[in-house]
């Protein structure tokens, strides 16, 4: 089920996601909080909360439910796209 799960397209916030929770656990040694994802990507809560929900269901992390910090990314990290900064560009 997870290979079949990444061989799936990821839309691309959920492949933002992913590389955000990736880059976050390598700079910080430890998973992103939902507060944090939160915070970069600057939307509500529930927003996040429906987004991780989403990710473990869809078998492309693996999360502990009332656990802080225990996401794991399951995509191979050449699979995720790069991660982009959320903030929209005001071009000249």
């Amino acid at each position: 089920m997870q290979q079949d799960a990444q061989r799936r397209r990821l839309t691309l916030l959920q492949g933002q996601y992913l590389a955000f929770i990736r880059a976050y656990t390598l700079i910080h040694r430890e998973p992103p909080a939902e507060a944090d994802m939160r915070r970069f990507f600057r939307v509500t809560p529930p927003s996040v909360h429906r987004m991780v929900l989403t990710l473990a269901e869809s078998g492309l992390i693996e999360r502990t439910p009332g656990q802080a910090r225990s996401l794991r990314v399951l995509v191979p990290p050449k699979e995720l796209p790069p991660l982009e900064d959320p903030t929209p560009h005001e071009d000249a």
